[in-house]
């Protein structure tokens, strides 16, 4: 078994309505792209542990939309909704993020892969219409709820690396 080591998520705001995040993934970069952009994947990395992620929608070409709804354990169902604005395999992606119960709120999303040594480096900025927005969202807990959402793509890109060596071997 690999030795592990303690991933990291680093945070940072370039801007009064930016929230820029980084961690280096374990997986080449066209796995990370494909985790993002497959909607088979996407559900078992978005959103907390303890809440189901459904792929409403997720038409990934420029002007093509998304949705995902999460429920939680007691049943409660929340919307998540937006737009792919650019889309560059493997490198880049940029879309519009939206949180149904809060309309309006229109966060835009840039995400860079960059591969080093089979690692790849997953950098998220995120942009938002206001230094009140970007409070807002940061206030809402969304660190903690990013981090578990990266824990558990680094959970499923394993998984999928290991399904690729058995199928290699």
């Amino acid at each position: 078994m690999a030795e592990r080591t303690e991933a990291v998520t680093t945070f940072t705001k370039p801007s009064d309505r930016e929230i820029a995040m980084t961690r280096v993934f374990d997986a080449p970069r066209e796995l990370v792209f494909q985790a993002h952009t497959n909607p088979q994947h996407v559900p078992h990395w978005w959103g907390q542990r303890n809440s189901t992620t459904i792929v409403d929608t997720m038409d990934v070409r420029p002007g093509g939309a998304w949705r995902f709804v999460q429920r939680d354990a007691d049943g409660n169902e929340y919307g998540f909704r937006g737009e792919y604005r650019e889309i560059v395999p493997p490198e880049r992606l940029v879309y519009t993020f939206e949180f149904e119960g809060m309309p309006g709120h229109i966060v835009v999303e840039t995400l860079t892969f960059e591969e080093h040594d089979g690692k790849t480096t997953l950098s998220s900025t995120s942009l938002f219409t206001s230094v009140e927005d970007r409070d807002g969202m940061l206030e809402s807990g969304m660190e903690s709820g990013a981090v578990e959402s990266w824990d558990r793509l680094a959970e499923l890109l394993e998984r999928l690396r290991e399904q690729a060596d058995a199928r290699a071997s």
